[in-house]
């Protein structure tokens, strides 16, 4: 049997609550459950980081606030640096505030992870989801 390791996690009180609401109507019966599901997720969704020399082609998702000073600028400097590995981009007004672009990508693993870590750690970037494949 593999050994448990309780581990301390601090949260925003809106995030937990959302958390909390969506898990539960999901059925999940304990928070700790539901935690370790989203934790491995996230886990094998960056998992394709591991094969950075292989052609691989995909998407990046990202939500962000376009009223963050300089960051829709920043992004597209980010975007033009990486000219090479871009397909195309499409992007949408979501509300007064926040802005959805779908990135299409094909490159090398390490390159595309460069992007993706570059876009998702920019400030008001909410969300960033890559769904990578290897060709």
């Amino acid at each position: 049997m593999s050994k448990i390791v309780r581990v301390g996690v601090t949260f925003p009180p809106d995030l937990l609550k959302d958390f909390d609401e969506i898990t539960g109507k999901m059925g999940y019966e304990s928070r700790s459950k539901a935690v370790q599901d989203a934790v491995r997720l996230y886990v094998s969704e960056r998992k394709w980081l591991q094969e950075e020399g292989a052609n691989q082609t995909g998407v990046i998702l990202m939500v962000y606030n376009h009223d963050t000073r300089n960051l829709e600028s920043d992004l597209t400097e980010s975007q033009h640096h990486h000219q090479e590995l871009i397909s195309s981009t499409m992007h949408i007004h979501l509300g007064e505030h926040d802005c959805l672009e779908v990135i299409a990508v094909k490159g090398k693993g390490s390159e595309i992870r460069h992007l993706s870590d570059d876009l998702a750690t920019r400030r008001g970037v909410k969300i960033l989801k890559s769904m990578i494949v290897s060709v």
